[in-house]
């Protein structure tokens, strides 16, 4: 990040960055001011705290029977019992104290940061609009949303032409796409989940098209680091009568496309399961021991620009990277999706004190591996290598390349879009620190 353009950053952004370490130094001096031992109980109960829930957490998943049940109840047990802790030895008003200090000082620092940067979103472009697009839907996504919404309704009523999924046809998204492509379609859309939004994508991106998301499907994840709404898909639509236009990146794996994601390892074999699409979570609580102790499943070797990782057991790799990709994190959202560059996580845990360095130390545990790449190469002890495309289940044959290609696909969006704001960034305070001593504008 850029922290000080030629002129300085702002005086507003130092200023919540000075604000920031004092609010830090506060939380870490209201704990040294305790009475006897008790900052250092705190910290020490804290600390603890966090590493008997992951290992907890980490039973829990990767056992079954009563080792399960322990697991989940450790889990559970240990915040109760640290709790407790401090409301006998009467730490609780210096440990909320603390906890208020440093969440003070974690908003300042993202606020300080977010505005000491230069812009770093996605920059859209004036367009013209589509006189032919044909938008293709797919009922039963995200529970029926097209029906629930009166999509199909409202985008003819704007010109467009509804191509309704059904029965074998959901199978052929990609002939549909062409077809379409054929007849004179100068947009292609989707309604639907981001497997769905990927496939037509890549006809888009092939033909020069502009392309619509709609954010019909469940998570829609795709539709969120757009900006879009998710919660009225119908407000997608805005984007046939007063719409922009973003260039944005596309990623292959295996030579097909991804708008978010292709996972590898503990993830895509759950997914290649039959009975995960009707029972998800009882899925992967069935079938995770088996994966995660090496009962089944076959480690991954990926080879990116710069590094190599060895022995992976789940690897994630994503169309640009996320914000955060610590999964012990809230972060879930790519702020940018043309930087031209996969983002690459890797994860070893092969017991609970793994799991638990995972949870106290982030990207820094040994068992996490956050990189970013233009292109991976996975291989694997088997012929085939089971993926997870944007949740869709697939099986390739190793090795297995994930490539990008920069600005390959035009998304047509609306002018106004609920989430198109950029995210605080996660403090750095390295960053934090040399802002507040940066020479102001």
């Amino acid at each position: 990040m850029s922290l000080a353009p030629r002129s300085g950053p702002p005086a507003r952004a130092r200023t919540s960055a000075r604000l920031a370490l004092a609010c830090a130094l506060g939380a870490a001096g209201s704990l040294l001011a305790a009475s006897g031992f008790g900052g250092l109980v705190i910290l020490a109960a804290g600390v603890a705290c966090s590493a008997l829930t992951a290992m907890g957490t980490w039973w829990a998943l990767s056992h079954r029977g009563a080792v399960r049940v322990a697991g989940a109840l450790l889990a559970v047990a240990a915040p109760v019992a640290v709790l407790v802790l401090y409301t006998r030895a009467g730490l609780w008003p210096t440990l909320l104290a603390a906890i208020a200090l440093w969440a003070a000082a974690v908003a300042c620092s993202r606020w300080a940061l977010l505005h000491a940067r230069e812009p770093e979103g996605m920059r859209a472009a004036p367009c013209s609009l589509p006189r032919h697009p044909v938008l293709i839907m797919n009922p039963k996504s995200g529970g029926g949303k097209v029906s629930r919404f009166g999509l199909a309704e409202k985008a003819e009523a704007l010109g467009a032409r509804v191509v309704l999924l059904g029965g074998a046809a959901e199978t052929d998204l990609s002939a549909i796409a062409r077809r379409a492509v054929a007849e004179g379609a100068d947009l292609l859309g989707v309604a639907g989940g981001d497997g769905t939004q990927a496939r037509v994508a890549e006809v888009a991106a092939e033909h020069g098209l502009p392309f619509l998301a709609i954010s019909a499907g469940t998570r829609n994840h795709f539709a969120m680091d757009l900006g879009l709404d998710r919660e009225d898909p119908a407000r997608c639509l805005d984007a046939l009568t007063d719409g922009e236009e973003l260039r944005i990146d596309l990623g292959f794996v295996g030579g097909r496309a991804f708008v978010n994601t292709a996972s590898f390892g503990v993830y895509a074999q759950v997914v290649q399961r039959p009975e995960y699409r009707d029972a998800k979570a009882g899925s992967i609580l069935d079938a995770l021991p088996d994966l995660l102790l090496g009962y089944s499943g076959h480690t991954l070797d990926a080879q990116t620009d710069e590094a190599k990782l060895e022995s992976q057991q789940a690897l994630l790799v994503s169309n640009n990277p996320y914000a955060a990709p610590d999964p012990t994190s809230a972060g879930g959202r790519r702020p940018r999706l043309d930087q031209g560059l996969l983002g690459v996580v890797g994860i070893r845990v092969g017991n609970a004190a793994q799991a638990a360095d995972i949870a106290v130390r982030g990207a820094r545990a040994a068992g996490l591996h956050v990189l970013t790449s233009r292109r991976i190469v996975i291989t694997s002890h088997t012929d085939r290598i089971a993926v997870a495309v944007d949740g869709e289940a697939l099986s390739l044959p190793a090795p297995v390349t994930c490539d990008i290609r920069p600005g390959a696909l035009r998304v047509l969006v609306p002018r106004h879009r609920p989430g198109s704001r950029m995210p605080a960034p996660h403090p750095s305070w390295r960053d934090v620190v040399t802002l507040a001593f940066a020479r102001s504008t």
